[in-house]
This record gives structure tokens, sequence and C-alpha cells, in this order.
């Protein structure tokens, strides 16, 4: 049973790989980066809570965690209004007005709160999924994308980003199958932004979206080595005092 369980627990991520079946690019990480999650703040308030809410975080947690007065976070990052039309207040969750009947009927299907997307889905995937928009005529949007294939979310970023097509290969294997390997993107229509700074723009937006995942992770990982330093100091302690103990017995 125990060797059942660990050959479950190893072959299924390998099962969840092969189903995405798309290379997934490395996304630049840095939590302790502030600057960068404020970045990536302020682009998640402007581009993302329009339709996806993060209904597990507030605003004034995040201005307390990267240093921002409450002054700056309504200003900065408070957009969206109440029913009566008043400014969302620092201390509320961030909502979006959107119902779900709404979103069904406009996109077919429920819009995804993205509080812990990243702890979901992987910030690799994130930092793909978000270059990897490309022009298909097929799509009811006009767009597909090579991590998320058949994707109903429109591409929001493409006025930064600009229009890219897919470049496909055709590859047999040996039984004389035919299948279509993605190789580059090529530019059809350039962004306000270069390739370089709309890279940097997502790299930031992801590494926020890390951080919303879980803000007491840099905290948690340095208490996890403070406990282990202790423990092995511990350690070493109780074996000294065992062996006082254990001396005059042979």
């Amino acid at each position: 049973m125990r060797n059942l369980l660990i050959a479950f627990f190893l072959f299924v991520p390998s099962l969840v790989m092969a189903a995405g079946g798309a290379h997934l690019d490395k996304a630049p990480i840095d939590l302790t980066d502030t600057e960068s999650l404020k970045r990536g703040a302020k682009s998640f308030t402007s581009y993302c809570l329009s339709c996806h809410s993060a209904e597990y975080m507030r605003y004034n947690r995040i201005g307390s965690d990267l240093g921002m007065s409450e002054v700056e976070v309504a200003q900065e990052l408070v957009a969206t209004r109440d029913a009566k039309g008043e400014k969302t207040k620092i201390g509320e969750l961030m909502k979006v007005a959107m119902t779900e009947d709404y979103a069904k009927e406009a996109f077919g299907t429920k819009i995804p709160g993205l509080t812990v997307i990243a702890r979901s889905k992987g910030a690799d995937y994130l930092y793909t999924y978000l270059r990897t928009f490309h022009l298909d005529d097929s799509r009811p949007t006009g767009m597909n994308n090579i991590a998320f294939a058949d994707v109903g979310m429109p591409h929001v970023l493409w006025e930064l980003q600009g229009l890219q097509k897919a470049n496909y290969k055709t590859e047999t294997d040996a039984d004389g199958n035919e299948t279509q390997v993605f190789v580059n993107m090529e530019m059809v229509k350039p962004g306000k932004l270069s390739k370089e700074e709309y890279d940097a723009f997502v790299a930031d937006l992801v590494n926020f979206m890390v951080y919303m995942g879980e803000p007491v992770q840099l905290e948690r990982k340095s208490l996890g080595i403070k406990v282990l330093i202790f423990l092995f100091i511990l350690a070493i302690l109780a074996y000294l005092l065992k062996k006082e103990y254990w001396k005059d017995i042979h």
C-alpha cells in the first residue's frame, strides 16, 4: 500500500504536466523586490480587477505589506465603487461588481477569483499564459493561447503587447501520425511596449499574484529556518545531556 501511494504521488504530476502539453517559461519571481510588487499591484488593479476578484485579499493589507500609505493605496490601487456609487474603502475585500449571471452570459462561464491562482496554477504557468496569446480566427475572441488551448478569456493586454501569431511545424512520428508543434511567435502588430518591456510588466504582475496567494510566505520561510536551527541546537544539547547522564554506566 505504501509503495502504491508513493507511485501515485510521483505519477500524477507527470500526467498533469503531460495534459498541459505546453513548455512553461521560468517566471522571474522575487518576493523581496518591493518595487516590483508595487508595480504588479497597480497592474493587477488596473487590468485584472475589472473582471476577476481577489476576494480573500484586502487593499490595506497590500499597503501594509508593501509600505504604502493609506493615501497611496486609495489613489493608486482602489478603482472600484460599491452599489451606491461610492468609492471602495481600503479596508474592504477586493471584489468586483460583475455578477456570476452576467459573466456566464457574456463569457459563457464563471469568472474565477485570482487570490490564490498562483498557488493553484503556478507562477511559470501564469508567466507563460500572459505572454502567449496569439491570433486565431476560429475562436470567438479571435485569440488563442499556447498555455491554455481554446481559452475563452480575451487578451486584455493586447494594446501593451501587440498582436502576434503562432508559427507551427509538422512532425511525423514512427507510425506516420502528424502533429503540429509550436515553434515561435511572430509579431503582427506591435504594442505600446517592446518585448522586453512587456515581459518585465508580466513578471511584475505575476510576482504580485504569487505574493497575494500567500502574503506571509517570506515570514513563514524565515520562521521555518529559525525553527530548524533551534531544533538542531536542541538536538546537540540533548545528545550532550544524554552522554552526561550515561557516562558512569558501562
